[in-house]
């Protein structure tokens, strides 16, 4: 009798064993066969970024390698720098872009199964990479999210990720505020331009905004605390200085670019700074053919400004540091966010085209939906 129960315990271990290698290969026999969506680039903008100018693509990925992870993107970003650096990608690349993405299956030492991370991995719902690899050839630092609590994951690539990393350092670095000065942001309603403004509140500056609807004017007043704000399409810009500023300018923090910037240094105080962040008035234009404005030489002159262009990467070894700052102010009541979902990975480009459009409040962000 004990022979025999033995001998069917055995039978059955093996069986088990038979069944869970069973259940082993057709594991990697899926995620051999995961078939991931990316958008292709198929030219350069002439103008406005057209649905044409965009390709939706599936292909199967590879199973992985030791050293490789496969990952599922959650949330992807659409931001203004992308009109002008798909000029350094040759057509038929796949766009280029952030995400927040979940580990689906590892090989990588230090990549749990379940992490949400975020990645310059571009327009796709799944990508097999090797963290070494992205690391030195991204454009943006790659990091892990950090516990956010009940706060959406969708905050990395907002007020917790390039954007806020972008207010955060280069306003300050640049800038370097003192309580009592008046700052002016212009693209005050985008991701930056809003976190901007907040934190020259936190230092104790007065801040004045410029956005382009009147509903984002209220916003920037009566949600975030702007001292003031105007529409820039139906305001002519020095009135609204002389209403908003009237005792002149120190900070300028440059969204926009264009008239509207020459005409904010024009009424800038001595030893003023201005930090050059975005050209969204001009994204748009013929590189042969830019709009003129009024030259900015006797008033940088005159009043001995600081004028400074910055990409946020110069402070990549500070990435985590605006993270984690931004993430006690939002803790501490000092800074809110806002953004504008577009539902669906199909829909990243009329999610792009109406980001340029000026259509989002806040960071706008697409909800993959796998």
């Amino acid at each position: 009798m004990t022979v025999r129960l033995v001998a069917t315990v055995a039978r059955s271990f093996e069986s088990a064993s038979k069944l869970n290698r069973s259940f082993t290969a057709a594991a990697n026999t899926a995620a051999a066969m995961v078939l991931a969506k990316r958008f292709v680039l198929l030219r350069h903008f002439q103008g406005e970024p057209k649905l044409e100018d965009f390709q939706l693509v599936t292909e199967e990925l590879p199973p992985l390698k030791d050293g490789e992870v496969l990952a599922e993107a959650e949330y992807l970003s659409v931001d203004p720098y992308m009109r002008v650096y798909t000029l350094r990608r040759p057509p038929g690349d796949t766009m280029i872009g952030s995400q927040v993405a979940r580990v689906v299956a590892s090989k990588a030492a230090g990549w749990a199964v379940g992490e949400r991370f975020v990645a310059d991995l571009g327009w796709r719902t799944h990508t097999v990479f090797h963290p070494d690899a992205v690391e030195k050839t991204s454009f943006l630092p790659m990091f892990k999210l950090p516990d956010l609590g009940d706060l959406p994951a969708s905050l990395g690539l907002g007020i917790l990720g390039m954007p806020g990393n972008t207010a955060y350092l280069g306003f300050l670095e640049i800038c370097q505020p003192k309580p009592g000065e008046t700052v002016v942001v212009s693209g005050a309603a985008g991701a930056v331009g809003s976190t901007v403004g907040q934190i020259a509140k936190i230092k104790g500056c007065r801040v004045v905004g410029f956005a382009g609807s009147d509903d984002k004017v209220k916003w920037l007043k009566q949600e975030l605390g702007f001292d003031a704000a105007f529409n820039y399409k139906t305001k002519d810009i020095a009135e609204a200085l002389k209403e908003g500023a009237p005792k002149g300018v120190d900070c300028y923090f440059d969204n926009v670019g264009g008239e509207l910037s020459s005409i904010v240094i024009h009424h800038m105080n001595l030893k003023g700074r201005i930090a050059v962040c975005g050209t969204i008035a001009t994204n748009n234009a013929d590189p042969k053919n830019l709009p003129k404005v009024t030259v900015i030489q006797r008033p940088m002159i005159t009043n001995q400004l600081k004028m400074e262009g910055f990409t946020v990467t110069q402070w990549k070894s500070r990435w985590m540091e605006g993270i984690k700052q931004n993430l006690q102010w939002i803790r501490e009541g000092k800074l809110k966010y806002k953004e504008t979902v577009t539902e669906g990975f199909d829909n990243m480009p009329s999610a792009f085209i109406g980001l340029l459009k000026g259509q989002n409040t806040g960071k706008a962000v697409i909800k993959a939906h796998l």
